[in-house]
């Protein structure tokens, strides 16, 4: 998050609950608190870091990006 007087580096948190709250939290219907933590969890897992395209990693999903960092060859995906 930001530190004060510097808006900008905000950005990122920020994107991140707006893309949390539209495809997770606005769609579902929880029953308790447990439910709420369970199904957030499984959408970062899940889908943010397993399946949602991220453009600023080249189109890919972060954990895919994340195993191209270890020197193995990281293949774009063709969009």
């Amino acid at each position: 998050m930001s530190r004060k007087g510097n808006p900008y580096d905000n950005a990122i948190a920020e994107s991140f609950m707006k893309t949390l709250k539209y495809d997770e939290v606005y769609l579902s219907e929880y029953e308790d608190f447990e439910d709420v933590v369970e199904n957030i969890f499984v959408f970062i897992e899940d889908v943010y870091n397993e399946k949602r395209l991220h453009s600023s990693i080249g189109y890919m999903p972060p954990n895919e990006f994340e195993k191209g960092l270890d020197g193995s060859p990281c293949q774009k995906k063709a969009g």
